[in-house]
């Protein structure tokens, strides 16, 4: 089975471009269970099986956990040419609320129970889901540096994050990912370059806009031009819709041919 969009490697591992987020997998405002569980338990066989996706990103915050659950439910046991990524460091204090939480003991604990969840023993790719203003950046770094030490986390990435950011974690520990918000509504980011320069995985969440950026004339032209920007930029589509996730795989087949 071809790859949607071509591969790239991401931590160590060569998946398909086109990626799969699980956030639109559960109830309303990221909130609880989806109304039909065996529906989105179809979305993620299909999105591995059918359409050669092999790169499925999560957190523990969807949900919270609910996410987790379903991948776990849906894909265990994990295919090794599968990459499951997950994010940790965000509380839920309700439907649509978030907020970040970089506390070294509550970090240690989200990877303790992702693991759980994933019935797995190392996660492969770990985000930090944001860095926390209020808990000293050193003390973040160093909790999933030891994690990381202790073979609970394989490699790190981190998620919504600026140029000095990165530079500036970058000095402590390789970074193995960033997953930030790219589109053709938001368009200017400069660690995409950055990413570029240091060869690291850019992975572009909402590349739709939530749809949004569909809804008119289709997937195909925005997708079109996020791939155009550069080989190191992965999208992950989140959709709970087999008819979309489809349109997806199809408008990313035909930017990578050109059409």
């Amino acid at each position: 089975m071809t790859p949607p969009g071509g591969t790239i490697s991401i931590a160590e591992k060569t998946v398909s471009r086109l990626g799969f987020g699980t956030m639109s997998l559960t109830g309303p405002g990221t909130w609880g269970d989806p109304l039909d569980r065996d529906a989105a338990r179809s979305m993620l066989v299909q999105a591995v099986n059918t359409h050669g996706i092999s790169h499925i990103d999560t957190a523990d915050a969807y949900g919270p956990h609910t996410a987790e659950h379903l991948i776990c439910d849906a894909l265990y046991p994990y295919s090794d040419h599968v990459l499951i990524a997950t994010k940790v460091g965000m509380v839920r204090p309700g439907p649509g609320q978030w907020k970040p939480l970089g506390n070294p003991f509550f970090l240690r604990a989200c990877v303790e129970a992702s693991l759980r969840r994933l019935k797995i023993e190392r996660l492969e790719l770990c985000y930090l889901h944001r860095i926390d203003p209020e808990v000293d950046l050193d003390d973040q770094i160093a909790v999933m540096q030891a994690l990381q030490d202790e073979g609970k986390i394989g490699h790190i990435g981190l998620s919504k994050v600026t140029v000095s950011d990165v530079r500036r974690v970058g000095k402590e520990l390789a970074i193995a990912a960033v997953q930030n918000v790219f589109n053709t509504t938001d368009r200017f980011d400069d660690v995409v370059g950055l990413c570029a320069e240091l060869g690291i995985p850019y992975v572009a969440y909402r590349p739709l806009d939530a749809g949004r950026l569909a809804s008119a004339n289709g997937p195909a032209a925005p997708l079109r031009w996020l791939l155009s920007q550069g080989s190191h930029i992965a999208p992950i589509p989140s959709t709970s819709q087999p008819s979309h996730l489809a349109e997806i795989v199809a408008a990313v087949e035909a930017a990578e041919g050109g059409d």
